[in-house]
């Protein structure tokens, strides 16, 4: 059979002739490096994007320049020579096309990530999660030296390199949406040190520590590997979701009709939000590459469910190694938020979450900020949002800033028998320990058989005695083990003991 030919077509010709060029993209950066960023200072100086391969690039940064060629996929990267904090400072990006960024400052950066409690803007969330006076704190939010990085909500099935946001003044505009607690930390780093603060607010709430971490770390620890059991119980629940949310507009539809308040419905989270890796993928990646003076987190609700909560003492340390890992800059600060206080449901054990919280304080070069005494038993979204801040800016002050003050209400140190009593020693109980709101309250005891019991307590030299005439033989101690206990205990700076066991194992929720 004869091959039939197409006439030849000169448009055609043409288009062919153009898809054949090679592409030629101008130079560009990461969005993470944009006017009115803040880099780390005291640490050398990472800046790097993208151009045509083998195109020459050349920058030039607070009178320093470096130059080369971008690799064969097109990228290229520079390290200058650490700086002190100063600025306002401006970089020139020039290839086949000039890159202007101005009002770049050099200071200290500060990565923020966690679920709603730190994403909880100053402007609060719709409903009743709000920032004690919001509005106030809003109206005086104008800080030049402190910028913001407001990252969007996103997963990815794989890591990704750049971001769909950019840096922004601190103004009322900006800060009304930006994480109320990482503001106040930042604030008060910014007024307490005298440098300039950047800080980045990459958050989702209602989100699973594993969605956070990278699949590397996850999948080279064989006992973590239940979280992926996790995550298919909760993909095969997808399926039936569009029935499910068509049914609950049908009975909102028919409470209206009968003027009647519609019926409650249970909150549902994403799934992307707790695909394992998924946000580690789109919001922590990117910014591996960009050196920062360390990181404040507060994430640990969404782990609490009984059927999952004691994975979290095996998660929440491999996430803290697995981000000092990519960022590869050593264990810098890790400070974080123990969970606070929320009576919740029996189907959720606050109290397992927040030991294994104090128990990674084995991890080095980490601080726990406590809230037992700030939460709302009512309320998942604590409204005290500037002691949250408050306290994670003592932590960093003493732990990066080398600042001579306490950052820490009293730490579980050792418990010991006294006939029918236990000792409990504390860390952190500075000049000495006290209550707040009458006798010592949270304490339980229990013996060999690990069925705790109320006990009474007091304050005796420096440490903690307790007893109950029905535990005679006293094996074990705890404080504050339920969802939302009532617990008054603090050192004489003022800061609340952090809740604990002393059993030798995280009790199974």
């Amino acid at each position: 059979m004869p091959v039939k030919t197409m006439p030849f077509r000169p448009a055609v010709a043409l288009i062919l002739a153009l898809f054949a060029l090679p592409a030629c993209p101008q130079a560009r950066l990461p969005n993470v490096l944009s006017s009115h960023m803040v880099v780390q200072r005291n640490q050398p100086i990472h800046l790097w994007g993208w151009a045509s391969p083998g195109e020459s690039v050349a920058i030039e940064f607070h009178g320093v320049r470096a130059s080369g060629t971008a690799d064969e996929l097109g990228h290229w990267s520079f390290y200058l020579p650490p700086e002190p904090a100063g600025g306002p400072y401006t970089l020139t990006v020039s290839a086949s096309n000039t890159i202007n960024l101005t009002d770049i400052l050099v200071g200290d950066l500060w990565f923020a990530s966690g679920q709603s409690n730190m994403e909880l803007p100053l402007i609060g969330f719709p409903g009743n999660a709000t920032v004690d006076n919001g509005p106030e704190e809003i109206r005086n939010a104008t800080h030049p030296e402190i910028r913001l990085l407001h990252i969007k909500e996103k997963s990815s099935y794989y890591p990704l390199d750049d971001i769909d946001s950019s840096w922004t003044l601190c103004t009322p505009e900006t800060a009304a949406t930006f994480s109320a607690a990482a503001y106040f930390f930042g604030r008060e780093i910014a007024e307490k040190e005298h440098v300039p603060v950047g800080l980045i607010d990459s958050t989702w709430g209602g989100t699973v520590a594993e969605a956070w971490v990278s699949l590397d770390t996850i999948s080279s620890d064989a006992s973590l590997m239940p979280l992926f059991a996790s995550w298919a119980a909760m993909t095969d629940r997808v399926a039936d979701m569009p029935a499910i949310e068509a049914e609950e507009k049908r009975e909102d539809a028919a409470a209206l009709i009968a003027n009647q308040t519609p019926p409650k419905h249970p909150w549902r989270p994403n799934p992307l939000s707790w695909e394992p890796a998924g946000l580690y993928n789109a919001m922590v990646n990117p910014f591996t590459p960009f050196p920062i003076r360390g990181v404040i987190w507060y994430q640990g609700e969404s782990n609490s469910r009984v059927e999952r909560a004691a994975l979290y003492q095996r998660i929440f340390p491999a996430l803290i190694a697995d981000w000092r890992r990519h960022w590869n800059q050593g264990n810098f600060p890790f400070l974080f938020v123990q969970i606070s206080s929320f009576a919740s449901t029996p189907l959720e054990n606050w109290a397992v979450i927040r030991e294994a919280q104090r128990r990674t304080l084995s991890v080095s070069n980490t601080a726990m900020a406590v809230t037992i005494d700030i939460g709302n038993p009512d309320n998942v979204h604590p409204s005290d949002k500037q002691d949250v801040g408050h306290r994670l800016a003592l932590a960093a002050r003493a732990l990066s800033y080398g600042e001579p003050i306490e950052y820490s209400g009293p730490l579980y140190r050792q418990a010991s028998i006294e006939g029918g009593a236990m000792r409990v020693e504390f860390d952190h109980s500075g000049s000495g320990l006290v209550t707040k709101g009458g006798a010592l309250a949270g304490f339980e005891i229990a013996g060999e058989d690990g069925k705790f019991v109320p006990a009474m307590a007091t304050i005796e030299a420096g440490s903690v005695m307790v007893s109950a005439a029905a535990v005679p033989n006293p094996k074990y101690v705890r404080y504050g083990w339920q969802n939302a206990p009532t617990v008054n205990l603090f050192n004489s700076d003022g800061l609340p003991a952090s809740p604990f066991t002393s059993e030798e194992t995280i009790p199974a929720p």
